[in-house]
C-alpha cells in the first residue's frame, strides 16, 4: 500500500508544480474513491470495532475506500440524551468508548483497513464537548452565561460549547488531533459543525498537521467556501442534496439544477471536493431514509450522485436499502439483506474508479450539459482525454421520451451492466418513471 501511495505522490506532485497549489492538491487517493460513514454503534448486531472490522470485506467488495468513523470517544454522562448518548457530545478526546471496545480493538480495525487499501478518517467535534469533560475545568476554555453556567447551544442541552478566543484551549485541541495521527495512525478528520469553529483554527491545525502528515484528508460539515482555500479537501454538498429531495418531490425542476451547478462552479476553489449524498446520520434519523424523502426516485438521485463532480458518500445500511430512521441514541442495528442496492453500488463505485473522467476535482472532468427536448431530463458528459462518460436521468414520475443532441458525443459506449451500446448524433430514447443510464467509453 505505501508503494502505491509513493508512486501516486510522485504523479500528484508533478500536477501540483504545474498547478502552483501545492497547498491545495489532495492526497493521491481521494481522487477516484467512495466514502463510507460508520455508524459503529448500528452497523453490526455488536456494534464493536471487533464486529465492523469482520465487515471490513465486504465493505472493499462494495467499493469503498475512505471510512469515516463517527466519533468513538468516550460520551459523556451529565444531560445524557437516551440511553447510551450522543457520539457527539464527547468526554475525553483520546480515549475510547468502551461501548464500541477498546484502544486494542480500534487499531486491530484500522490495521485490517489499511491492509485492504481503505483508509479511517475519525469524526472530529472541535465545537463543543460534554459538560462532564476534564476540559470545563479549565478557567475560560468553554463559554458561560453570567451566573458561571456552562452554555448549551441549539437544543443541543448534552453539551457544552466551547471558547475559541482562548488560546490554551485551543493548543489542547490541536495536541488531542495530533495524538490520533502519532499514536493511533488515522489518515484525517471529518470535522463536526464545522462553520461553528474559526475558519482561522482549522487553517492553523491542519497547517501544521500537513507538515507532518501531508497525505492527511480532511472534511467539513459545512458549505463554506473559505473553508476549501487550505484547511478541508471536501465540503458536504448540503445545497445539492437539498435540491435532490426536492426535484424527487417534484417541487424543483432540472433547470434548478442546472442553475445550482453554475452557482457552485463560480463559489468555491475548482480544486475543492463537494461531497454528494443522499443520506447521513444527520439526514437518517432526523429527515427520514431516502426512501421516505426520495421515493422511487432514491436508486437514481444515488446513481446521480456519481456522475456530478465530487465524491460519493454512502451511508451505513443503504447498500442494504435499510428503511428505517436509525435511533441516534439508542441500540438499532441495520439489517443485511439481499436486495439491488448492493450490486447498484458496486457498478457505480467500478464505473467511478475505471473512468478518470468522474474523479474528483482537480483530477477529473468539468460536466457538460447535454442539449435535450425534455425539460424532465438531466443529460451530462465528463469528457477527459479519450475518455467520456454520459448520464442521463428522467427525473419524474412518467415515462419520458426525448431526443438529444449526442452529435458531439457519437461513438460506441459501454452500459454501467457491461452491455455495449451505440450513440448517434441525435438519438431517440425512452426511459421509464426515475429510469437512469450511464454510459462510458474510453
Amino acid at each position: 500500500m505505501k508503494n502505491k501511495i509513493f508512486i501516486l505522490a510522485l504523479a500528484m506532485a508533478a500536477l501540483a508544480a504545474c498547478t502552483k497549489k501545492t497547498e491545495t492538491i489532495h492526497t493521491p487517493w481521494a481522487y477516484d474513491a467512495t466514502i463510507y460513514e460508520l455508524n459503529t454503534r448500528q452497523f453490526t448486531p455488536e456494534g464493536t470495532f471487533a464486529a465492523a472490522e469482520a465487515q471490513l470485506p465486504t465493505l472493499k467488495a462494495l467499493g469503498v475506500d475512505i471510512i469515516w468513523v463517527m466519533p468513538i470517544q468516550p460520551i459523556g454522562v451529565i444531560t445524557r440524551k437516551g440511553t447510551l448518548g450522543s457520539y457527539y457530545s464527547i468526554k475525553d478526546y483520546c480515549d475510547f468508548n468502551p461501548e464500541f471496545g477498546t484502544r486494542e480493538d480500534f487499531v486491530s480495525f484500522l490495521n485490517k483497513a489499511h491492509q485492504l487499501d481503505m483508509y479511517v478518517i475519525l469524526d472530529w467535534v472541535a465545537n463543543h464537548t460534554a459538560p462532564d469533560s476534564k476540559w470545563t475545568q479549565n478557567p475560560g476554555w468553554h463559554y458561560r452565561d453570567s451566573l458561571g453556567n456552562l452554555m448549551v447551544q441549539y437544543d443541543w442541552t448534552d453539551i457544552s460549547k466551547l471558547n475559541y478566543d482562548n488560546q490554551d484551549m485551543r493548543a489542547e485541541m490541536k495536541r488531542s488531533m495530533r495524538w490520533w495521527l502519532d499514536s493511533i495512525g488515522i489518515d484525517g478528520f471529518r470535522c463536526d459543525v464545522a462553520m461553528e469553529v474559526p475558519t482561522d483554527f482549522w487553517e492553523d491545525a491542519f497547517g501544521e498537521l500537513r507538515k507532518d502528515y501531508p497525505g492527511l484528508f480532511t472534511l467539513a460539515e459545512a458549505e463554506q467556501p473559505d473553508h476549501t482555500v487550505s484547511a478541508f479537501d471536501m465540503y458536504y454538498g448540503w445545497e445539492l442534496h437539498n435540491l435532490m429531495n426536492a426535484v424527487a418531490q417534484q417541487k424543483k425542476t432540472v433547470n434548478d439544477l442546472w442553475d445550482y451547478f453554475q452557482k457552485a462552479d463560480t463559489a468555491f476553489m475548482p480544486y475543492a471536493i463537494r461531497m454528494n449524498f443522499t443520506s447521513n446520520h444527520d439526514e437518517n434519523s432526523w429527515n427520514g431514509t431516502e426512501f421516505e424523502r426520495m421515493g422511487k426516485a432514491s436508486d437514481a438521485m444515488a446513481a446521480f450522485t456519481y456522475i456530478v463532480p465530487g465524491m460519493p458518500l454512502i451511508y451505513t445500511g443503504q447498500e442494504y436499502a435499510n428503511d428505517h430512521r436509525l435511533q441516534f441514541f439508542e441500540k438499532d442495528s441495520i439489517a443485511r439483506r439481499h436486495v439491488h442496492q448492493f450490486a447498484m453500488y458496486q457498478d457505480l463505485n467500478r464505473t467511478r474508479k475505471q473512468n478518470p473522467a468522474l474523479f474528483s476535482p482537480e483530477m477529473g472532468a468539468p460536466m457538460t450539459r447535454i442539449e435535450c427536448d425534455n425539460n424532465c431530463i438531466f443529460a451530462c458528459a465528463r469528457s477527459l482525454g479519450d475518455n467520456t462518460v454520459l448520464g442521463i436521468f428522467n427525473f419524474s414520475p412518467e415515462q419520458q421520451t426525448f431526443t438529444l443532441n449526442t452529435a458531439d458525443y457519437a461513438g460506441d459506449y459501454t452500459c454501467i451492466c457491461g452491455m455495449p451500446v451505440t450513440i448517434g448524433e441525435q438519438d431517440e430514447i425512452t426511459l421509464r418513471p426515475w429510469e437512469w443510464l450511464i454510459y462510458s467509453k474510453k
